[in-house]
């Protein structure tokens, strides 16, 4: 037999859970986890947005020598996001350390969301202020567990010459669902039909993902260390000089997710108390700037995460995004009025899609290890986490501030409000500096 008539076969090793990917993954599979986070954005904006600033004005009406709707909106908002900071990385550690036939991810997708509609559910029956608070960190911990599992997946299975255009479609996802929660909260007619219905959505549009995650589980060689509680709450920290453009994508991300939460938090205070609108109209007019700033984002993120992935460059994406996002807040600060409102909504959908898309791109380049993927992403969400933590106490304080001092805040529309342009002209600050410190990431182009 001749050398031309000798067949070989070649045996293509199975990926291993550590290995970079460098296949790109079906579009059914990205379709899925689109669908995921769409549904697990919903439970959280829904009630961030609209239905827990309306069930802190209805309890608070209730429970007279009470704290005040703000007061109260800005402890479930604190206590929730606190849980948040902390669960996201633990949960992803925890992930990273699974054994399971489903893989790493998948078990935490699950337990994710059906605890997350369980408590969802609690939410909605929620009576008084402890009941409301307790429920509502319920939420947060269940569905940091969904988003831990989800976000993984991305560096897990898409290679990093993609991961703009993917990270774009996945942000479009969070803009869909922030739509979709408020405008589910807007259209049920109560607030706790509004907490059923939400829930509901997200157990349906999890089902995809969890059917078809393409999970890789860990090898079945690979020895993991006896959990050691001291040790895993080290692995939290990240050392800034070992890892430097880690430590700065950090801040980055802290300071112009701070800017932005402040601005967003008291939006609906803003159109009533700044503005002058009733609440059914707020509601309405707050439901329309979502889907202003939804349009603008899907317009730019999918395109910007593309060109990103064609010219092989990140930063300057990322500090455009961050000076749109503080621009729009300025808008906001300035000119306060609902033309200003609808311009504001137009330029921060524009510049937050960009950033979402391209600075997660960026954040998956800068990862320490392979091994921890899932538990790094966990500490940088805390850069995300923390100012939801952050911002109610910051613009409260500003607010009750400049009402001690004799400026104006609750202007009913009637004059402009020094208490909401001072909080929006600290956002846009924020917003600017997070941009600057984008330069001193040296890894990524």
């Amino acid at each position: 037999m001749g050398p031309h008539n000798v067949a070989v076969t070649t045996t293509v090793p199975a990926r291993s859970a550590f290995d970079d990917p460098v296949e790109v993954p079906p579009a059914r599979w990205v379709g899925a986890l689109v669908l995921l986070n769409l549904g697990v954005v919903a439970g959280w904006f829904g009630p961030i947005q609209v239905l827990l600033a309306q069930q802190s004005d209805r309890i608070a009406a209730a429970e007279a020598g009470g704290m005040s709707k703000e007061a109260l909106l800005e402890v479930v908002l604190f206590s929730g996001a606190a849980v948040s900071m902390v669960a996201n990385p633990v949960w992803g550690a925890f992930s990273d350390r699974t054994r399971s036939r489903l893989g790493r991810r998948v078990p935490w997708v699950l337990g994710g969301v059906m605890l997350g509609a369980a408590s969802l559910l609690l939410l909605s029956v929620a009576q008084n202020a402890p009941l409301m608070v307790v429920a509502w960190c319920l939420v947060q911990l269940a569905l940091n567990a969904a988003w831990a599992g989800g976000v993984a997946a991305v560096p897990d299975q898409v290679p990093v010459e993609r991961r703009g255009l993917i990270g774009g479609l996945v942000a479009i996802a969070g803009t869909v669902g922030v739509l979709l929660g408020i405008k589910i909260a807007e259209l049920t007619g109560s607030i706790a039909q509004g907490y059923l219905v939400i829930a509901l959505v997200m157990l349906v549009l999890s089902v995809p993902y969890l059917l078809g995650s393409r999970d890789v589980a860990l090898p079945a060689d690979h020895v993991l260390d006896p959990l050691d509680w001291k040790r895993l709450l080290r692995s939290f920290w990240v050392s800034p000089r070992e890892h430097p453009d880690f430590a700065w994508a950090f801040v980055t991300r802290l300071l112009v997710n701070l800017g932005n939460w402040i601005a967003l938090n008291y939006l609906y205070y803003f159109l009533t108390d700044g503005l002058g609108y009733g609440d059914d109209d707020a509601t309405g007019r707050l439901g329309l700037l979502v889907l202003i700033y939804g349009v603008a984002t899907v317009a730019t993120t999918v395109v910007v995460g593309h060109w990103s992935d064609r010219i092989g460059r990140r930063k300057v994406f990322v500090i455009a995004s961050g000076a749109l996002i503080g621009t729009s807040s300025l808008v906001l600060g300035l000119w306060q009025d609902w033309p200003g409102a609808l311009l504001a909504a137009v330029v921060l959908g524009a510049g937050f899609g960009v950033y979402q898309a391209v600075d997660f791109a960026l954040i998956t380049q800068v990862l320490p290890g392979a091994g921890d993927r899932a538990k790094d992403l966990g500490v940088i969400n805390i850069a995300s986490a923390l100012p939801q933590v952050l911002a109610p106490a910051i613009a409260g304080l500003i607010l009750v501030l400049v009402r001690e001092l004799g400026g104006t805040v609750a202007t009913r529309g009637e004059s402009w409000s020094l208490g909401y342009g001072v909080v929006y002209l600290v956002g846009f600050v924020l917003c600017v500096l997070g941009s600057v410190f984008v330069t001193r990431i040296r890894s990524v182009a």
